[in-house]
């Protein structure tokens, strides 16, 4: 008798436990949280509202924001990925790409199919090495002309940069600058580079072999950079990236080369400001070529959640998403999607003359000797010498 009130307990304990099991696997999906790094100042913002909005239609993932700035997350990814404290998600600029790939940080884009039916032509380009898609580009990006409407008319913004040295030349008004750029920044000089179609590492971005820095339509363009010195009369170290911000900000200066990051920036600080195309080198008739930057959302190789990321940043992709990054950061849409932002349409048309930042290995050396070449020719150094140094330096390092 006591042995078959044994086994009914016994039975009755191993029904329960089953039960429990059950109960929990109808319960539904596994709770899953995405760890996303990305920058402060609009792009955090915008993750933890697509993070909410995404937690909305899933219900079992949460979207955890961790700021790391865009300019550190491949450095960080490096250290953080393989000791698995990294992220699932991370921002970093496309040009950074062979980088992460060959240091096996990255993971293929899932969908590919359905990430390509609407996005920009230059973002898959960006976003695509050794024939591989990797991540999910979430804004595009170039600069173009400020200016300030109290300042200058929009009828009176050089169309060349001929016709811009001598405006500067020209320019009386005291204590402000008649045009300002970070000329120590090789994001901006590379534009003088540009002239007849000379690009970065070739026609498509990919020769690790020559730089083409120091080509002869290299060599004239920044020669012509060299003498705007002469009406611009500041060093480098003077005008770099933030104090030339601050001079614009405040009302001091009238043309400035920038980024839509800058936009807000300037109108909050009550600017009437204008965006115009980028004047043609001497020469030419179409704005001069500029730098095209795809911010991508990529999946950390070392994510314990995978699919999910890739779900994720697929989601970030939608006509949604994008149109609300957009009215947060104000950047330009990485798919064919229209904004209501009144000062995209400047950036939009320089984008038409943009060619996207080469993404081979060589580029991680590219920005420091070409910065340090930029700030040396603007200074009064020889031209060609340091433009042979810088392509020698970058090759080398390949």
């Amino acid at each position: 008798m006591f042995k078959r009130l044994l086994l009914i307990v016994l039975g009755l304990l191993d029904f329960a436990g089953c039960s429990k099991k059950d109960g929990a696997a109808s319960s539904g999906p596994a709770k899953v949280e995405l760890t996303v790094w990305e920058s402060t100042n609009g792009p955090d913002e915008f993750v933890r509202q697509a993070g909410e909005a995404y937690t909305k239609l899933h219900p079992n993932v949460t979207i955890k924001f961790v700021n790391v700035e865009l300019g550190d997350s491949v450095n960080q990814i490096a250290l953080d990925g393989p000791a698995n404290v990294g992220p699932d998600l991370f921002a970093a600029p496309h040009d950074r790409l062979g980088e992460l790939v060959t240091n096996g940080h990255v993971l293929p884009t899932a969908n590919t199919e359905s990430v390509n039916s609407n996005i920009l032509g230059a973002c898959r380009t960006a976003s695509t090495y050794g024939g591989v898609q990797y991540g999910y580009p979430v804004s595009a990006e170039t600069y173009a002309l400020f200016y300030n409407k109290a300042l200058i008319q929009e009828s009176e913004v050089p169309k060349t940069w001929p016709a811009m040295l001598t405006y500067i030349k020209s320019f009386k008004k005291e204590d402000t600058y008649a045009f300002l750029m970070d000329v120590g920044n090789a994001y901006y000089s590379i534009i003088f580079t540009t002239k007849g179609g000379n690009r970065l590492f070739g026609p498509s971005g990919t020769d690790t072999q020559n730089t083409h820095l120091n080509s002869e339509a290299a060599v004239t363009g920044m020669e012509f950079f060299q003498s705007i010195r002469q009406a611009l009369n500041v060093p480098a170290a003077d005008i770099n990236t933030a104090r030339a911000d601050g001079l614009f900000q405040s009302g001091k200066a009238a043309m400035y080369i920038s980024g839509p990051w800058n936009v807000m920036n300037f109108v909050n600080a009550g600017l009437d400001i204008g965006i115009a195309p980028l004047p043609s080198l001497p020469g030419e008739t179409t704005p001069a070529a500029s730098f095209s930057g795809t911010r991508v959302m990529f999946v950390s190789a070392y994510s314990n959640h995978p699919d999910e990321a890739n779900d994720f940043g697929a989601f970030l992709m939608t006509p949604e998403m994008q149109q609300l990054r957009a009215n947060i950061t104000n950047t330009l849409p990485a798919i064919d999607v229209s904004t209501n932002n009144p000062y995209a349409a400047g950036f939009i048309e320089q984008l038409n003359y943009a060619f996207p930042m080469p993404s081979i290995p060589p580029m991680a050396k590219f920005w420091d000797a070409m910065n340090a070449a930029s700030a040396n020719i603007w200074n009064g150094a020889n031209v060609k010498r340091e433009l042979d140094a810088c392509n020698n330096v970058i090759i080398a390092a390949n």
